[in-house]
Protein backbone atom coordinates (compact mmCIF):
# COMPACT_ATOMS: atom_id res chain seq x y z
CA UNK A 1 0.00 0.00 0.00
CA UNK A 2 1.31 3.67 -0.56
CA UNK A 3 2.36 5.57 2.19
CA UNK A 4 -0.39 7.72 2.80
CA UNK A 5 1.50 10.15 5.03
CA UNK A 6 3.77 10.90 2.18
CA UNK A 7 1.18 11.18 -0.06
CA UNK A 8 -0.92 13.02 1.93
CA UNK A 9 2.20 16.03 2.16
CA UNK A 10 1.72 16.40 -1.77
CA UNK A 11 -1.30 18.24 -1.44
CA UNK A 12 -0.36 22.08 -0.10
CA UNK A 13 -3.40 22.81 0.56
CA UNK A 14 -4.42 20.74 3.85
CA UNK A 15 -2.11 22.16 5.48
CA UNK A 16 -4.36 25.42 6.28
CA UNK A 17 -8.35 23.11 6.60
CA UNK A 18 -9.60 19.57 7.70
CA UNK A 19 -11.07 19.31 3.88
CA UNK A 20 -13.75 16.78 3.41
CA UNK A 21 -15.35 18.47 0.74
CA UNK A 22 -13.55 16.18 -1.90
CA UNK A 23 -17.74 16.28 -4.02
CA UNK A 24 -17.20 19.91 -4.25
CA UNK A 25 -13.52 20.35 -5.32
CA UNK A 26 -10.79 17.96 -5.35
CA UNK A 27 -7.06 19.55 -3.92
CA UNK A 28 -4.47 19.77 -6.58
CA UNK A 29 -0.92 17.88 -6.05
CA UNK A 30 2.17 19.35 -6.42
CA UNK A 31 3.04 17.35 -9.29
CA UNK A 32 -0.05 18.98 -11.29
CA UNK A 33 0.53 22.72 -10.26
CA UNK A 34 4.58 21.78 -11.18
CA UNK A 35 3.04 20.65 -14.66
CA UNK A 36 1.28 23.65 -15.35
CA UNK A 37 4.27 25.95 -14.61
CA UNK A 38 6.11 23.47 -16.84
CA UNK A 39 3.99 23.72 -19.95
CA UNK A 40 4.24 28.20 -19.45
CA UNK A 41 7.88 27.55 -19.27
CA UNK A 42 8.15 25.63 -22.11
CA UNK A 43 6.32 28.12 -24.15
CA UNK A 44 8.60 30.78 -23.31
CA UNK A 45 11.65 28.85 -24.12
CA UNK A 46 10.58 27.91 -27.74
CA UNK A 47 8.56 30.42 -28.10
CA UNK A 48 5.90 28.26 -28.57
CA UNK A 49 7.44 26.79 -32.17
CA UNK A 50 6.73 23.61 -30.68
CA UNK A 51 3.23 23.34 -30.64
CA UNK A 52 2.47 20.61 -32.95
CA UNK A 53 4.53 18.24 -29.98
CA UNK A 54 1.65 19.54 -27.16
CA UNK A 55 -0.77 16.90 -29.28
CA UNK A 56 1.77 14.63 -29.23
CA UNK A 57 1.69 15.00 -25.58
CA UNK A 58 -2.30 15.10 -25.58
CA UNK A 59 -2.47 12.10 -27.21
CA UNK A 60 -0.15 10.09 -24.57
CA UNK A 61 -2.39 12.01 -21.74
CA UNK A 62 -5.11 10.11 -23.61
CA UNK A 63 -3.41 7.32 -23.32
CA UNK A 64 -3.18 7.59 -19.69
CA UNK A 65 -7.06 8.46 -18.94
CA UNK A 66 -7.83 4.75 -21.44
CA UNK A 67 -5.85 2.93 -18.47
CA UNK A 68 -7.12 4.30 -15.93
CA UNK A 69 -11.09 3.58 -17.25
CA UNK A 70 -10.14 0.71 -19.09
CA UNK A 71 -10.59 1.76 -22.79
CA UNK A 72 -8.24 2.50 -25.74
CA UNK A 73 -6.70 5.69 -26.24
CA UNK A 74 -8.75 6.78 -29.07
CA UNK A 75 -12.01 6.46 -27.32
CA UNK A 76 -11.25 9.91 -25.26
CA UNK A 77 -11.84 13.31 -26.30
CA UNK A 78 -11.28 16.04 -24.38
CA UNK A 79 -13.73 18.22 -22.80
CA UNK A 80 -13.82 21.67 -20.98
CA UNK A 81 -16.43 19.94 -18.61
CA UNK A 82 -18.88 17.37 -18.29
CA UNK A 83 -21.97 19.34 -19.32
CA UNK A 84 -20.49 20.55 -22.73
CA UNK A 85 -20.00 16.56 -23.47
CA UNK A 86 -23.25 14.81 -22.10
CA UNK A 87 -25.42 17.63 -24.21
CA UNK A 88 -23.39 16.67 -27.10
CA UNK A 89 -24.61 13.36 -27.29
CA UNK A 90 -28.43 14.42 -25.77
CA UNK A 91 -28.75 16.95 -28.82
CA UNK A 92 -26.94 15.07 -31.45
CA UNK A 93 -30.01 12.46 -31.05
CA UNK A 94 -32.41 12.00 -34.14
CA UNK A 95 -35.47 12.24 -31.33
CA UNK A 96 -38.88 10.66 -32.83
CA UNK A 97 -42.05 11.35 -31.51
CA UNK A 98 -42.84 9.97 -28.08
CA UNK A 99 -39.09 9.42 -26.92
CA UNK A 100 -38.16 9.75 -23.56
CA UNK A 101 -35.11 10.40 -21.56
CA UNK A 102 -35.38 8.67 -17.81
CA UNK A 103 -32.91 10.06 -15.62
CA UNK A 104 -33.41 10.09 -11.55
CA UNK A 105 -35.03 12.70 -9.08
CA UNK A 106 -31.97 13.87 -6.90
CA UNK A 107 -29.73 13.68 -9.93
CA UNK A 108 -26.83 16.16 -10.85
CA UNK A 109 -28.62 19.36 -12.60
CA UNK A 110 -27.22 18.54 -15.99
CA UNK A 111 -29.26 15.61 -16.59
CA UNK A 112 -32.63 16.97 -14.97
CA UNK A 113 -31.91 20.45 -17.56
CA UNK A 114 -31.22 18.07 -20.51
CA UNK A 115 -33.96 15.86 -20.25
CA UNK A 116 -36.74 18.90 -19.08
CA UNK A 117 -34.93 21.32 -21.68
CA UNK A 118 -35.94 19.01 -24.60
CA UNK A 119 -39.57 18.18 -23.01
CA UNK A 120 -38.55 14.25 -22.52
CA UNK A 121 -38.20 13.85 -18.87
CA UNK A 122 -39.29 10.55 -16.88
CA UNK A 123 -37.63 11.30 -13.57
CA UNK A 124 -38.41 8.41 -11.21
CA UNK A 125 -36.74 7.62 -7.62
CA UNK A 126 -34.08 5.16 -7.40
CA UNK A 127 -37.06 2.25 -6.61
CA UNK A 128 -38.77 2.46 -9.63
CA UNK A 129 -35.69 2.53 -12.17
CA UNK A 130 -36.20 -0.59 -14.03
CA UNK A 131 -40.02 -0.23 -14.40
CA UNK A 132 -39.91 3.08 -15.82
CA UNK A 133 -37.19 2.14 -18.41
CA UNK A 134 -40.08 1.34 -21.32
CA UNK A 135 -39.25 0.71 -25.13
CA UNK A 136 -39.84 4.49 -25.51
CA UNK A 137 -36.51 5.45 -23.46
CA UNK A 138 -34.69 6.46 -25.93
CA UNK A 139 -31.70 7.68 -23.48
CA UNK A 140 -30.76 7.04 -19.96
CA UNK A 141 -28.74 9.93 -17.88
CA UNK A 142 -27.08 9.12 -14.91
CA UNK A 143 -24.19 9.83 -12.77
CA UNK A 144 -21.85 6.75 -11.26
CA UNK A 145 -22.34 8.63 -7.67
CA UNK A 146 -25.02 11.01 -6.98
CA UNK A 147 -23.75 14.17 -6.02
CA UNK A 148 -26.25 14.61 -2.95
CA UNK A 149 -27.27 11.67 -1.63
CA UNK A 150 -24.38 8.93 -2.61
CA UNK A 151 -25.92 6.73 -4.44
CA UNK A 152 -24.49 4.13 -6.42
CA UNK A 153 -26.24 2.50 -9.05
CA UNK A 154 -25.54 -0.79 -10.44
CA UNK A 155 -24.48 0.29 -13.94
CA UNK A 156 -23.53 -3.41 -14.62
CA UNK A 157 -27.06 -4.19 -14.74
CA UNK A 158 -28.31 -0.89 -16.11
CA UNK A 159 -25.91 -1.19 -18.81
CA UNK A 160 -27.26 -4.49 -19.94
CA UNK A 161 -30.83 -3.64 -19.51
CA UNK A 162 -30.42 -0.31 -21.94
CA UNK A 163 -28.41 -2.34 -24.34
CA UNK A 164 -31.69 -5.08 -24.33
CA UNK A 165 -33.86 -2.36 -24.20
CA UNK A 166 -31.84 -0.57 -27.47
CA UNK A 167 -31.57 2.94 -25.14
CA UNK A 168 -28.74 5.16 -25.10
CA UNK A 169 -26.96 5.03 -21.94
CA UNK A 170 -25.51 8.36 -20.97
CA UNK A 171 -23.13 8.14 -17.21
CA UNK A 172 -21.32 11.19 -15.57
CA UNK A 173 -18.52 9.98 -13.64
CA UNK A 174 -17.50 13.39 -12.48
CA UNK A 175 -18.03 12.15 -8.85
CA UNK A 176 -16.05 8.71 -8.72
CA UNK A 177 -13.30 8.83 -10.75
CA UNK A 178 -10.37 9.10 -8.91
CA UNK A 179 -11.76 7.60 -6.27
CA UNK A 180 -13.52 4.56 -7.88
CA UNK A 181 -12.42 2.42 -10.54
CA UNK A 182 -14.51 2.40 -13.51
CA UNK A 183 -14.45 -0.40 -16.62
CA UNK A 184 -15.26 1.20 -19.51
CA UNK A 185 -14.42 -2.65 -21.31
CA UNK A 186 -17.04 -4.07 -19.35
CA UNK A 187 -19.85 -1.76 -18.92
CA UNK A 188 -19.27 -0.13 -22.21
CA UNK A 189 -21.14 3.08 -21.91
CA UNK A 190 -22.38 4.78 -25.02
CA UNK A 191 -20.78 7.93 -23.24
CA UNK A 192 -18.90 8.87 -20.19
CA UNK A 193 -18.04 12.26 -19.24
CA UNK A 194 -15.90 13.00 -16.57
CA UNK A 195 -15.16 16.49 -14.98
CA UNK A 196 -11.78 16.85 -13.75
CA UNK A 197 -12.06 19.21 -10.69
CA UNK A 198 -13.37 16.72 -8.42
CA UNK A 199 -11.93 13.31 -7.70
CA UNK A 200 -9.83 13.69 -10.19
CA UNK A 201 -7.94 16.68 -8.43
CA UNK A 202 -7.33 18.47 -11.68
CA UNK A 203 -7.86 22.54 -12.33
CA UNK A 204 -11.10 23.48 -14.18
CA UNK A 205 -11.21 22.90 -17.73
CA UNK A 206 -9.87 19.59 -17.19
CA UNK A 207 -12.42 17.42 -18.83
CA UNK A 208 -12.95 13.98 -21.29
CA UNK A 209 -15.03 11.45 -22.58
CA UNK A 210 -15.03 7.86 -23.36
CA UNK A 211 -17.42 7.89 -26.30
CA UNK A 212 -18.06 4.05 -28.15
CA UNK A 213 -17.28 3.40 -31.45
CA UNK A 214 -20.87 2.65 -32.04
CA UNK A 215 -21.79 5.90 -31.18
CA UNK A 216 -19.18 7.69 -33.36
CA UNK A 217 -20.52 6.40 -36.07
CA UNK A 218 -23.92 8.16 -36.00
CA UNK A 219 -23.25 11.31 -33.27
CA UNK A 220 -21.81 14.07 -35.43
CA UNK A 221 -19.69 16.38 -34.18
CA UNK A 222 -20.98 20.20 -33.25
CA UNK A 223 -17.89 21.77 -32.59
CA UNK A 224 -16.62 22.12 -36.32
CA UNK A 225 -13.01 23.81 -36.30
CA UNK A 226 -9.14 23.73 -38.16
CA UNK A 227 -8.43 20.44 -36.54
CA UNK A 228 -12.16 18.69 -37.51
CA UNK A 229 -10.37 17.48 -40.38
CA UNK A 230 -8.42 14.56 -40.59
CA UNK A 231 -5.19 16.42 -41.77
CA UNK A 232 -5.17 19.38 -39.81
CA UNK A 233 -1.57 18.17 -38.39
CA UNK A 234 -0.18 19.78 -42.52
CA UNK A 235 -0.33 22.53 -41.31
CA UNK A 236 1.81 24.76 -43.80
CA UNK A 237 -1.17 23.86 -46.25
CA UNK A 238 -4.80 23.50 -44.58
CA UNK A 239 -7.42 21.44 -45.86
CA UNK A 240 -9.95 24.01 -47.06
CA UNK A 241 -12.38 21.59 -48.71
CA UNK A 242 -15.07 20.14 -46.59
CA UNK A 243 -13.47 18.61 -43.60
CA UNK A 244 -12.99 14.45 -43.38
CA UNK A 245 -13.26 13.83 -39.93
CA UNK A 246 -11.36 11.06 -38.29
CA UNK A 247 -12.58 8.08 -36.70
CA UNK A 248 -11.60 8.24 -33.39
CA UNK A 249 -13.03 10.25 -30.20
CA UNK A 250 -11.00 13.07 -31.31
CA UNK A 251 -13.29 14.56 -34.09
CA UNK A 252 -15.87 15.76 -31.30
CA UNK A 253 -12.63 18.64 -30.17
CA UNK A 254 -12.83 20.42 -33.21
CA UNK A 255 -10.23 23.11 -32.21
CA UNK A 256 -7.69 24.48 -30.14
CA UNK A 257 -6.78 22.62 -27.11
CA UNK A 258 -6.40 23.75 -23.33
CA UNK A 259 -3.08 22.79 -22.63
CA UNK A 260 -2.80 24.16 -19.07
CA UNK A 261 -5.72 22.14 -18.51
CA UNK A 262 -4.39 19.29 -20.13
CA UNK A 263 -1.22 18.51 -18.93
CA UNK A 264 -2.47 19.46 -15.29
CA UNK A 265 -5.11 16.47 -16.23
CA UNK A 266 -2.27 14.27 -16.94
CA UNK A 267 0.10 14.71 -14.27
CA UNK A 268 -3.20 13.76 -11.96
CA UNK A 269 -3.80 10.73 -13.82
CA UNK A 270 0.16 10.03 -13.69
CA UNK A 271 0.03 10.66 -9.92
CA UNK A 272 -3.34 8.22 -9.22
CA UNK A 273 -1.96 5.08 -11.70
CA UNK A 274 1.44 5.49 -10.01
CA UNK A 275 -0.82 4.90 -6.65
CA UNK A 276 -3.13 1.98 -7.80
CA UNK A 277 -6.65 2.74 -8.58
CA UNK A 278 -7.20 -0.34 -6.14
CA UNK A 279 -5.26 0.81 -3.84
CA UNK A 280 -6.77 4.29 -3.92
CA UNK A 281 -10.32 2.86 -3.59
CA UNK A 282 -9.94 0.81 -0.97
CA UNK A 283 -8.51 3.63 1.44
CA UNK A 284 -10.81 6.09 0.25
CA UNK A 285 -14.10 3.30 0.99
CA UNK A 286 -12.07 2.49 4.38
CA UNK A 287 -12.02 6.72 5.45
CA UNK A 288 -16.20 6.74 4.21
CA UNK A 289 -16.57 3.80 6.46
CA UNK A 290 -14.82 4.89 9.40
CA UNK A 291 -16.74 8.15 9.04
CA UNK A 292 -20.04 6.35 9.04
CA UNK A 293 -19.30 4.22 11.95
CA UNK A 294 -18.73 7.52 13.99
CA UNK A 295 -21.27 9.74 12.35
CA UNK A 296 -23.74 7.01 13.79
CA UNK A 297 -22.24 7.52 17.00
CA UNK A 298 -23.28 11.23 17.14
CA UNK A 299 -27.08 10.02 16.26
CA UNK A 300 -26.65 10.76 12.65
CA UNK A 301 -29.01 9.32 10.10
CA UNK A 302 -27.42 7.95 6.80
CA UNK A 303 -28.90 7.21 3.75
CA UNK A 304 -26.51 4.34 3.58
CA UNK A 305 -28.20 2.77 6.48
CA UNK A 306 -31.79 2.71 4.46
CA UNK A 307 -30.16 1.01 1.28
CA UNK A 308 -26.58 -0.68 0.75
CA UNK A 309 -26.38 1.21 -2.79
CA UNK A 310 -25.87 4.74 -0.80
CA UNK A 311 -22.44 3.40 0.30
CA UNK A 312 -20.01 5.29 -1.36
CA UNK A 313 -17.76 7.99 -0.89
CA UNK A 314 -20.19 10.53 -0.19
CA UNK A 315 -21.75 10.18 2.57
CA UNK A 316 -25.10 12.03 3.37
CA UNK A 317 -26.29 12.67 7.30
CA UNK A 318 -28.91 14.58 8.90
CA UNK A 319 -30.53 14.92 12.26
CA UNK A 320 -33.58 15.95 13.37
CA UNK A 321 -34.46 19.32 13.64
CA UNK A 322 -30.71 20.69 12.25
CA UNK A 323 -30.28 22.93 9.70
CA UNK A 324 -27.59 21.45 7.69
CA UNK A 325 -26.76 24.57 5.66
CA UNK A 326 -26.07 25.98 9.01
CA UNK A 327 -23.64 23.08 10.24
CA UNK A 328 -21.67 22.90 7.38
CA UNK A 329 -21.23 27.48 7.92
CA UNK A 330 -20.11 26.85 11.34
CA UNK A 331 -17.78 23.93 10.41
CA UNK A 332 -16.01 26.04 7.86
CA UNK A 333 -15.73 29.08 10.60
CA UNK A 334 -13.56 26.21 12.48
CA UNK A 335 -11.81 25.70 9.00
CA UNK A 336 -13.10 22.20 8.30
CA UNK A 337 -14.67 22.08 4.63
CA UNK A 338 -17.85 19.93 4.24
CA UNK A 339 -21.02 21.19 2.31
CA UNK A 340 -25.00 21.02 2.79
CA UNK A 341 -26.70 19.35 -0.21
CA UNK A 342 -30.80 19.02 -0.13
CA UNK A 343 -30.94 19.45 4.20
CA UNK A 344 -28.01 16.64 4.50
CA UNK A 345 -24.80 17.20 5.63
CA UNK A 346 -22.68 16.13 3.06
CA UNK A 347 -18.86 14.96 3.81
CA UNK A 348 -16.65 13.21 1.39
CA UNK A 349 -13.41 12.09 2.04
CA UNK A 350 -10.61 11.51 -0.62
CA UNK A 351 -7.59 9.34 -0.74
CA UNK A 352 -5.55 12.42 1.00
CA UNK A 353 -7.83 12.39 4.17
CA UNK A 354 -6.78 10.37 6.89
CA UNK A 355 -8.28 9.30 10.03
CA UNK A 356 -7.22 12.80 11.24
CA UNK A 357 -9.49 14.24 9.44
CA UNK A 358 -12.31 12.09 10.71
CA UNK A 359 -11.94 12.82 14.30
CA UNK A 360 -11.56 16.77 13.88
CA UNK A 361 -15.03 16.46 12.13
CA UNK A 362 -16.90 14.02 15.10
CA UNK A 363 -15.19 16.61 17.87
CA UNK A 364 -16.43 19.68 16.36
CA UNK A 365 -20.06 17.79 15.31
CA UNK A 366 -20.10 17.02 19.26
CA UNK A 367 -19.35 20.20 20.33
CA UNK A 368 -22.16 21.89 17.88
CA UNK A 369 -24.74 19.51 18.38
CA UNK A 370 -24.85 19.34 22.26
Amino acid sequence: MPDWDAVRREFPALEGYTFLNSATYGQLPRATTKAVEEHFSRRDRFACSDFLEWFDDADRIRGSIARLIHCEGEDVAFFPNAATAVSLLAQGIDWRAGDRILTLEDEFPNHLYIAQSLARADIVPWPRFFEALTPRTRLVMLSTVNYTTGLCPPLDKIAEACRANGTVLCIDGTQSIGALRFDAARIQPDLFAVDGYKWLCCPNGSGFAYIHPRVREWLKPQTIGWRSDKRWREVNSLHHGAPEFKESAERYEGGILPFPAIYAMGASVEFMLQLGPEAIEQRVLELAGNLRDRLRGLGARLLSDQDPVYVSPIVAARWPGVDSGNLSLALKQRRILTAARHGNLRVSTHFYNNEGDVGRLIQALRDLLA
